[in-house]
């Protein structure tokens, strides 16, 4: 199996490391005392300086903000070149959001293997969503290579890069709406009587079943919706509220919102 280089040790690159387990890994990270302490959790070894890890890896996990990509990817272009101009260049896989692989091989090298993938926090649970895209450069091999390392921390849908931003908008970011979610049912519960545990286990409980039955039935939510909704009930009353509130309207904007700003970050 390849040997991996991980450049960043923060909740993702560790999800989809955790994920790796087996492997060979190598980790750096600006802060010292994070890496060591990923590193102990994984079984992985600390390096001194991005640099060294694109020397000993095949395959490099660039898990960096987008704001910082730039200058990880200018400090590790001569090694990357060198082992491309030696024909055993690593594949470089980004989960930076909005950089195209395009602008990736601008700085990095323009003949350089380069991934995009789009992760999100359930990952760190073995339930995450990842979107990859792959540049030419990169074989079949080394994308079967890639799936079997993540698939440890989720699904994986190969997609078309031009779908990229909008994965970030919907699933990129998408955890964060739904807790919010979560919370403001829970809420709901409070403000109705419930103990505030029992609300919130009841919430999440309930949003991990509607989930499951999207995707278990194969049927439309509008559909399982209507299952739920009887004239006059309960349940009618409380989509009424909603839409009140332009619920759909607003969760919609969201995801425009977290798309146009991957936008702006590439």
């Amino acid at each position: 199996m390849s040997i991996i280089s991980c450049i960043g040790s923060g909740n993702m690159g560790f999800a989809l490391m955790s994920a790796a387990k087996g492997a060979d890994i190598y980790i750096t990270d600006s802060d010292t005392e994070k890496a060591k302490s990923a590193a102990a959790s994984l079984g992985a070894k600390v390096l001194s300086s991005n640099i060294e890890a694109v020397e000993k890896g095949d395959i490099i996990f660039l898990a960096v903000k987008p704001q910082v990509l730039q200058q990880v990817l200018a400090e590790i272009s001569t090694a990357a070149n060198k082992k491309l101009a030696c024909g055993n260049a690593p594949v470089f896989i980004s989960m930076a959001a909005g950089w195209s692989i395009a602008k990736i091989q601008g700085i990095i090298g323009a003949k350089m293997p380069v991934a995009r993938i789009m992760p999100n926090t359930p990952a760190l649970i073995g339930k995450g969503m990842i979107a990859l895209s792959v540049s030419p450069e990169v074989s079949a091999n080394s994308v079967s290579e890639i799936e079997k390392i993540l698939n440890g921390a989720g699904i994986i849908d190969k997609v078309e890069e031009r779908f990229m931003n909008a994965v970030t908008g919907l699933s990129g970011s998408g955890p964060a709406f739904v807790y919010l979610f979560i919370e403001a049912l829970a809420d709901g519960g409070v403000q109705a009587g419930l103990p505030r545990d029992k609300a919130l286990r009841y919430a999440a409980q309930t949003v991990l079943g509607a989930s499951a039955m999207v995707q278990e039935t194969g049927k439309h939510p509008g559909e399982l919706k209507d299952m739920v909704t009887s004239p006059g009930g309960t349940t009618i009353a409380g989509i009424a509220a909603l839409e009140d509130g332009a619920f759909r309207s607003t969760v919609i904007k969201a995801v425009e919102a977290a798309w146009k700003r991957s936008i702006e970050l590439g």
